[in-house]
Order: structure tokens, then sequence, then C-alpha cells
């Protein structure tokens, strides 16, 4: 591979662990879940960079789509917004936030005036691609697929449980 895939895993892998140590650092909920949200297109970047389309894209319809809508929601039917916890917003996360946008905003903008769509390689598609992965996914992975469905449930019910509780325990000292 040549510098340009290996300066891009090293933007999109920065990217990741920037985006992680920002979503364990933020007191809101709903900002770490969106910080959580831009870890998984960094992580859908690095998967099609690696050839693996398909994961990209499951990485974001499913993960960074269907999973993250669940969380907001929890975190809506728990009333964890801004009325819980404020956030002080600084003059420093606004810097680096603008430099890290003008940033992207220029590797985008050299992205597309190096490399013209006409001179992009188009690979092969082999159109029964899906259906080892698939079969594989559903015939001996079944039940690790199953239990982590279970586990992402548990971990719903769990949150809305424990904080129902603590809301309860605080009406009850009011």
């Amino acid at each position: 591979m040549g510098t340009f895939y290996t300066v891009h895993f090293w933007l999109f892998s920065a990217m990741a662990i920037i985006a992680a140590l920002a979503m364990v650092t933020r007191r809101n909920p709903v900002a770490a879940a969106l910080w959580l949200v831009n870890v998984m297109f960094a992580l859908a970047a690095l998967y099609v960079m690696l050839g693996a389309n398909f994961l990209g894209a499951v990485q974001v319809l499913v993960y960074a789509g269907a999973i993250m809508v669940v969380f907001v929601f929890v975190v809506m039917l728990l009333n964890l917004g801004e009325n819980d916890v404020k956030e002080r917003r600084s003059m420093g996360a606004a810097l680096a936030a603008s430099i890290i946008a003008g940033l992207l905003a220029a590797e985008l903008l050299y992205v597309i005036r190096s490399q013209p769509l006409s001179s992009a390689p188009l690979l092969p598609v082999d159109e029964d691609a899906l259906a080892p992965m698939a079969n594989s996914l559903f015939t001996e992975h079944l039940v690790a697929f199953e239990v982590t469905s279970v586990l992402l449930l548990v971990a719903v019910v769990g949150a809305v449980v424990l904080a129902k509780r603590s809301q309860f325990a605080n009406e009850a000292r009011s």
C-alpha cells in the first residue's frame, strides 16, 4: 500500500482513539453517544480501507444507526438530558472542533483533487460473496450472535432499572 493508504489509516485510527477518549470523558450521555457514533464511522472507514466493504457498511448501518438510536432512546426515556447534567462549554473545545473540521475539509479537498474518479481501479465483484458469510453467521456462530443481542437487551433493561431505582430513591427523600 502506498503513502495515501498509510496516511489515511493513521488518520482514521487517530480519529477513532480521540473520539473514544472524548466519549468516555463526557458527562452528558447524549454527547457521549454522539462521540460513539464518531468512533463507529472511523472504524467503518478502517474496514473499507482494509477491503471489507460489507463490514464497513454494516458498521454504519447497524452500530452507528440502529444501536445508537436505541441508546439515545434509552437516554431520552430516562430523562438524562441537559436538565440533569450541565456540561461547561469552553472556548478551547470550540477551537479544537474548528481545527479538526478544517483539517478534515482540507483532506477531503486533497483527496478529491488528487484522485480523479476515472483512475480508481474497479475490482470484479463476486456476486455470491455474502452467502458464505451469512451461512457461517447463522450456523457456526449463531449462539454468539444471539448472546450478543441478549447482552445488549440486558444492558438496556439494567440501565432503565438502575435509573428508575435511583429516581424513586430521590423522590422518597424529598
